[in-house]
């Protein structure tokens, strides 16, 4: 009863400060690959990411915000049309519109049809990069959801500049390689020289454009996404002979089952510590040059005098492995992988840190909710205004993901992290005493002593399963 009266409270209040200053512009702004830990927020203290910061100490920052797909694709179309992985079979690299149906509006489709100006500069849904980078095409875009749309394209890899292949390269004589991998390019020239200088430009040009009428702005940022390139300065604060590589356990593998070890790891990857650390100090620099031009986005913002009527929202679509269990890259269920930075700054609102489970799914209803629009019954996120109005309030118990195309299953709890691969757990289980052991290294999935909890967790399982397959999308679930 008192989260539900919260609500109306809120939106009373939402609603009369829309009406006093027209409907609540949206900057919805996402950077791709982005770890939490990569963030002077959360306590990295080689980080140089100032803007994302300051955003911090303004907003509401959630820290146990998770992905519902540690992969692009299928990460972006759970959030932008408001369902599980699961009830929409998405998995695959696409924009989500192919099985949702043209019927059911996007997020931003349904700011577009409410009457605000909506685009996309660079990516939202799934792009490739670095291939539809550097083509500057629209990769699995869907042209509903937006008035205008603009690509930002940019050379990636083979940008001007120093480069090294730090992967499957043991004896460097590779200087570079297109793809999904780690090519370092310490580049020449400036920011506009590169993708996401060109998103914040287009970005603040669109904000000084449209400042007179209602607007969904969404800011794809490519960085840190492999490949690791940014202008040569933004390496120089990370020489890698000071970057500290992070813990290692002997035979850390044995326990986790085949279906949990990553697909890049150190192994694979052949990559001795040299190329350990140069990956992790390009990783930063990349991530440094992002924030940069977030700062830029946010500038023209504050200087177009419409903070007081913005909601800004900073998110990634998953998180990446930095040499973690000599993991790389994302898809695993692990922490480093699901793990998001989220933070929403609603104007009027007092700055806050909120531990409660959340979701990017439930950025769909929240940010409707926000804007006092209405949105359809079968959207599975669940609305954060309860907690933007009391940090302290929870609107989970757990947190839900998936991967390995819908197969592999996180159920987060506050205590515990459990991993099932399989609905039956044939394939294996992992389970994390997350107080204890937070960075998952004892699997007690298989030690009796926890086999209740082991129990429990796959109760708990089942009834999300159940849960999230009970939607108005008629899929046909024979196949799973």
């Amino acid at each position: 009863m008192r989260k539900h009266l919260l609500i109306s409270l809120f939106l009373i209040a939402t609603t009369s400060f829309a009406q006093q200053r027209k409907k609540p512009n949206i900057l919805f702004i996402i950077s791709d690959d982005l770890t939490t830990t990569a963030l002077g927020v959360n306590g990295n203290k080689i980080a140089h990411t100032p803007a994302i910061d300051q955003l911090a100490k303004e907003g509401t920052v959630f820290t146990h915000a998770y992905t519902q797909y540690p992969v692009c694709g299928p990460s972006r179309a759970s959030f932008m049309f408001g369902y599980y992985p699961n009830a929409t079979q998405t998995y695959g690299y696409v924009s989500g519109r192919e099985n949702v149906g043209k019927d059911r509006p996007s997020i931003a489709e349904l700011f577009k049809k409410n009457g605000y100006y909506t685009a996309r500069v660079s990516k939202i849904y799934h792009m490739g990069v670095p291939i539809d980078i550097e083509t500057g095409s629209d990769g699995q875009d869907d042209p509903a959801s937006w008035t205008d749309k603009f690509n930002s394209q940019g050379p990636e890899w083979k940008a001007d500049g120093k480069a090294e292949l730090v992967q499957n390269n043991p004896d460097g004589s590779i200087e570079r390689k297109g793809g999904n991998v780690m090519t370092i390019v310490k580049a020449t020239g400036d920011d506009l020289a590169h993708s996401d200088g060109k998103t914040a430009e287009k970005a603040s040009e669109l904000i000084q454009k449209h400042k007179d009428e209602p607007f969904f702005l969404a800011v794809g940022f490519v960085r840190p996404h492999v490949p690791f390139v940014a202008p040569e300065s933004y390496f120089e604060p990370f020489p890698h002979q000071e970057i500290k590589l992070p813990k290692q356990v002997e035979n850390d593998w044995d326990d986790i089952p085949e279906r949990g070890i990553n697909y890049v790891t150190s192994v694979n990857a052949d990559m001795n510590p040299v190329q350990k650390q140069k990956a992790i100090a390009a990783y930063y620099a990349s991530v440094s040059y992002m924030d940069t031009q977030v700062g830029k986005v946010l500038k023209t913002l504050k200087d177009e005098g419409l903070e007081d009527n913005t909601i800004v929202i900073f998110t990634s679509d998953h998180g990446f492995h930095l040499d973690e269990h000599e993991f790389w890259m994302k898809v695993s269920l692990h922490e480093e992988s699901v793990l998001v930075p989220l933070i929403i700054k609603v104007p009027g609102k007092k700055p806050a840190v909120a531990n409660s489970f959340t979701e990017l799914l439930d950025l769909y209803p929240t940010l409707a909710d926000l804007a006092g629009l209405d949105y359809p019954e079968g959207v599975q996120g669940k609305s954060l205004i309860p907690i933007l109005e009391n940090p302290e309030t929870k609107v989970r118990d757990f947190a839900f993901s998936v991967s390995q195309e819908g197969k592999s299953f996180l159920i987060r709890t506050p205590d515990f992290a459990f991993i099932q691969y399989d609905e039956d757990g044939a394939s294996g289980m992992e389970l994390y005493d997350m107080k204890n052991d937070p960075e998952q290294f004892i699997n007690l999935a298989k030690n009796p002593a926890y086999s209740c909890i082991v129990d429990e967790l796959q109760s708990k399982l089942r009834v999300k399963l159940k849960e999230v397959r009970s939607n108005d999308l008629e899929i046909n679930y024979s196949k799973q």
